[in-house]
């Protein structure tokens, strides 16, 4: 399928989302997906709000970007959420300032403090919220649907760019001159908080760099993760 189709297809789904949920959000985490879709609602004139995941340990590169993005986009302006201080002092007194490198499971506790606990508040109340997953980014992402319920968070989840190719992503950018995270250029293809993010090298996967200590088929963060029934991502 071209671009063109494939575009067509996102600015459709886009419009159904904004009819559908008047209260529908685009989760923005200054990626190159997200940059796209930033830009698709704001050209596209849609009343589709927009928020961010500030965890505190952000690339200077990505708060750089939000600045720009910011002066471009005064129309739609994107909803920064932190994380709880008194969980973050609790989490650093308990495994250190940097103690995410322990343990899976202490990488998980700092994700659920500055990610999944502030997505909760980013979510609540609404009826749908929009991300830029693509299938081609990680083997977890493979049995994504552009549109299914999010069970974990009780609302619907949406995906409008699953199919896009990264080539997609960087001629889309390209042609409308959409300001995009430095650190791209810099062979960081997925950028997430600074000490958990790496370049990567030719031939290695596109999420190679996140969080590279650990077992590449299985390494989410738990904001994209489908909870299984018993059990909710941590």
């Amino acid at each position: 399928m071209s671009l063109e189709a494939k575009l067509d297809a996102t600015v459709a789904c886009l419009r159904t989302i904004a009819a559908a949920h008047p209260d529908a959000v685009l989760a923005n985490s200054y990626g190159a997906e997200d940059m796209v879709l930033t830009d698709l609602i704001a050209r596209l004139g849609l009343s589709i709000a927009s928020f961010s995941l500030d965890t505190g340990r952000l690339p200077t590169e990505t708060y750089d970007l939000m600045q720009r993005v910011e002066e471009r986009y005064p129309s739609h302006p994107v909803a920064v959420y932190f994380p709880q201080a008194a969980a973050v002092e609790q989490y650093v007194g308990l495994h250190g300032i940097n103690g995410f490198y322990h343990s899976v499971d202490a990488r998980k506790s700092c994700c659920q403090v500055r990610k999944l606990e502030p997505l909760r508040r980013a979510l609540a109340g609404r009826s749908a919220w929009i991300t830029g997953l693509r299938r081609e980014q990680s083997p977890t992402r493979q049995d994504l649907q552009v549109s299914e319920h999010d069970a974990d968070n009780g609302l619907q989840k949406f995906s409008p760019l699953l199919d896009w190719s990264e080539r997609d992503v960087w001629d889309y950018l390209r042609a409308h001159e959409v300001p995009y995270n430095a650190l791209h250029d810099r062979h960081y293809p997925s950028i997430g908080c600074a000490p958990c993010t790496r370049a990567i090298s030719v031939g290695e996967d596109v999420r190679a760099g996140r969080w590279w200590w650990e077992n590449p088929d299985s390494k989410e963060c738990g904001l994209h993760v489908k909870a299984s029934p018993l059990k909710r991502p941590a």
